[in-house]
Protein backbone atom coordinates (compact mmCIF):
# COMPACT_ATOMS: atom_id res chain seq x y z
CA UNK A 1 0.00 0.00 0.00
CA UNK A 2 1.04 3.49 -0.66
CA UNK A 3 0.25 7.07 0.60
CA UNK A 4 -1.15 7.86 -2.87
CA UNK A 5 -3.97 4.95 -2.25
CA UNK A 6 -5.03 6.43 0.92
CA UNK A 7 -6.97 9.23 -0.56
CA UNK A 8 -8.51 9.84 2.92
CA UNK A 9 -6.79 12.78 5.80
CA UNK A 10 -7.74 10.43 8.64
CA UNK A 11 -8.87 6.60 9.07
CA UNK A 12 -10.60 5.00 12.34
CA UNK A 13 -9.07 1.98 13.73
CA UNK A 14 -11.33 -0.39 12.54
CA UNK A 15 -10.42 1.31 8.96
CA UNK A 16 -6.93 0.61 9.58
CA UNK A 17 -7.63 -2.73 11.25
CA UNK A 18 -9.26 -4.20 8.13
CA UNK A 19 -6.10 -2.64 5.79
CA UNK A 20 -3.61 -4.25 7.78
CA UNK A 21 -5.58 -7.33 8.35
CA UNK A 22 -5.18 -7.49 12.18
CA UNK A 23 -7.26 -6.73 14.86
CA UNK A 24 -8.20 -2.96 16.25
CA UNK A 25 -6.63 -4.31 19.64
CA UNK A 26 -3.66 -5.52 17.84
CA UNK A 27 -3.59 -2.12 16.31
CA UNK A 28 -3.61 -0.39 20.19
CA UNK A 29 -0.69 -2.37 21.41
CA UNK A 30 1.46 -1.70 19.11
CA UNK A 31 0.76 2.12 19.85
CA UNK A 32 1.57 1.62 23.34
CA UNK A 33 4.68 -0.22 21.84
CA UNK A 34 6.23 1.87 19.30
CA UNK A 35 6.17 5.76 20.20
CA UNK A 36 6.16 6.62 16.85
CA UNK A 37 2.71 5.91 16.24
CA UNK A 38 0.87 8.90 17.71
CA UNK A 39 -3.19 8.74 16.67
CA UNK A 40 -5.24 12.22 17.00
CA UNK A 41 -8.37 11.02 19.05
CA UNK A 42 -11.60 12.80 18.54
CA UNK A 43 -13.94 13.90 21.01
CA UNK A 44 -15.35 10.68 21.42
CA UNK A 45 -11.57 9.22 22.11
CA UNK A 46 -11.50 7.26 18.89
CA UNK A 47 -8.20 6.82 17.45
CA UNK A 48 -7.74 8.83 13.70
CA UNK A 49 -4.48 7.47 11.79
CA UNK A 50 -3.20 10.03 8.99
CA UNK A 51 -1.92 8.03 5.57
CA UNK A 52 1.40 8.09 6.98
CA UNK A 53 1.28 6.45 10.50
CA UNK A 54 -0.81 3.74 8.35
CA UNK A 55 2.16 3.12 6.28
CA UNK A 56 4.28 3.29 9.71
CA UNK A 57 1.95 0.50 10.74
CA UNK A 58 2.10 -1.62 7.97
CA UNK A 59 6.01 -1.64 8.22
CA UNK A 60 5.57 -3.01 11.84
CA UNK A 61 3.06 -5.58 10.45
CA UNK A 62 5.44 -6.65 7.60
CA UNK A 63 8.42 -6.84 10.23
CA UNK A 64 6.79 -8.87 13.01
CA UNK A 65 4.35 -10.82 10.95
CA UNK A 66 6.41 -12.21 7.78
CA UNK A 67 9.51 -11.18 8.71
CA UNK A 68 9.37 -12.64 12.33
CA UNK A 69 11.15 -10.27 14.21
CA UNK A 70 10.31 -9.34 17.87
CA UNK A 71 8.98 -6.04 19.25
CA UNK A 72 12.08 -5.27 20.32
CA UNK A 73 13.88 -6.33 16.96
CA UNK A 74 11.20 -4.04 15.03
CA UNK A 75 11.72 -1.23 17.32
CA UNK A 76 15.38 -1.65 16.65
CA UNK A 77 14.70 -1.98 12.65
CA UNK A 78 12.79 0.99 12.32
CA UNK A 79 15.43 3.00 13.59
CA UNK A 80 18.02 1.94 11.80
CA UNK A 81 16.10 2.44 8.79
CA UNK A 82 15.15 6.14 10.19
CA UNK A 83 19.21 6.80 10.35
CA UNK A 84 19.39 5.21 6.72
CA UNK A 85 16.50 7.23 5.33
CA UNK A 86 18.13 10.93 6.53
CA UNK A 87 21.81 9.46 5.47
CA UNK A 88 20.46 8.74 2.22
CA UNK A 89 18.43 12.65 1.87
CA UNK A 90 21.67 13.79 3.31
CA UNK A 91 23.67 12.11 0.46
CA UNK A 92 20.89 13.20 -2.24
CA UNK A 93 21.46 16.91 -1.10
CA UNK A 94 24.97 17.03 -0.90
CA UNK A 95 25.24 15.41 -4.51
CA UNK A 96 22.85 17.97 -5.89
CA UNK A 97 25.06 20.76 -4.19
CA UNK A 98 28.16 19.28 -6.17
CA UNK A 99 26.38 19.27 -9.62
CA UNK A 100 25.21 22.40 -9.22
CA UNK A 101 28.77 23.89 -7.97
CA UNK A 102 30.25 22.15 -11.32
CA UNK A 103 27.25 23.85 -13.17
CA UNK A 104 28.01 26.89 -11.94
CA UNK A 105 32.20 26.64 -12.57
CA UNK A 106 32.34 25.19 -16.43
CA UNK A 107 29.78 28.78 -16.76
CA UNK A 108 33.11 30.83 -15.76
Amino acid sequence: MKEQELTKLYYSIGEVAELLHVNASTIRFWEKQFPQIKPKKNKKGNRLFTPAEILLLQKIALLLHKEGYTIEGAKKALKEKKEEDITNIVIDDLNKIKKRLIQILNKV
